[in-house]
């Protein structure tokens, strides 16, 4: 207890690893479980059925596992799961699920979440995403793995971006982002593929190509969205190389209910 600050109030229900910091004036409640070295700033809150893994830093002002704001929501015992090594900064909040969804809002590991983020009831966050500042997500929303999302990126409830996506600033999005594919503008459109975020990840030249060439299907080729899918499946058995980042691709767009940014 010697980590935490005398100022702090944390109760007693609370289960906290001795090996946590804890700043000032941070409050913490009853149904919150924090895992080994993680930091947690001062003026923080932490609340709900709220569990935070192992070597997080969490700064100040930050709102962690409040209520939904969410008009349906009738004090439901529902859950905010949080990973390990995740980066949240100033200001950011992260609501409960609620009962509508599955029940639990999650974000993974090694994400590097800036200042004014907020993360709403039910979305599901994936691993290593980078959100920069002031970015807004309605509920229900879902993020892949590797995902960058720009400054002032507002997204739609019950969106989805796939794997290694990625938005320009104050991109506005109310349809999906297939993996790979780059989206900016307001209204957004395609750019191509994040070819720098894929390279930085160990991509090969052929996959890189093969990716390309999907993406060309997707949005260069005149088909239609059905017909595009059609495609992909066959660009999937061209190469050995490429198919398992092709059919990443292809299965994101089995799974489309909102239509895709195009």
């Amino acid at each position: 207890m010697s980590l935490v600050h005398p100022t702090a109030i944390i109760d007693p229900g609370a289960r906290i690893d001795p090996s946590v910091r804890v700043g000032a004036y941070t409050v913490i409640g009853p149904e919150v479980t924090i895992g080994a070295n993680t930091h947690i700033g001062p003026h923080v809150v932490i609340e709900g059925h709220t569990t935070i893994g192992e070597e997080n830093r969490i700064f100040q002002f930050a709102s962690i596992g409040g209520i939904p704001q969410d008009m349906k929501y009738r004090q439901e015992p529902t859950r905010l799961e949080i990973g390990d090594r995740n980066t949240i900064r100033e200001y950011v909040t992260i609501n409960l699920g609620t009962v509508q969804d599955v029940g639990v809002t999650r974000v993974g590991n090694d994400n590097w979440i800036m200042a004014y983020v907020h993360i709403a009831h039910d979305c599901q966050i994936g691993n290593n995403t980078i959100f920069a500042n002031g970015i807004q997500l309605a509920g229900h929303v879902h993020i892949g793995d590797w995902v960058v999302l720009g400054g002032l990126t507002i997204i739609h409830q019950f969106c989805r971006v796939g794997a290694h996506a990625m938005t320009g600033g104050a991109t506005r999005l109310s349809q999906d982002i297939p993996p790979f594919v780059m989206v900016a503008g307001s209204p957004p459109s395609a750019h191509g593929i994040n070819v720098e975020g894929i390279k930085r990840r160990g991509f090969t030249s052929e996959q890189i190509a093969e990716i390309r060439q999907s993406y060309r299907v997707l949005y260069s080729s005149g088909l239609s969205f059905e017909e595009a899918k059609q495609a992909l499946v066959a660009e999937e058995e061209k190469s050995a190389h490429a198919k398992e980042h092709i059919n990443v691709f292809r299965t994101f767009l089995d799974t489309v209910t909102r239509g895709i940014v195009r």
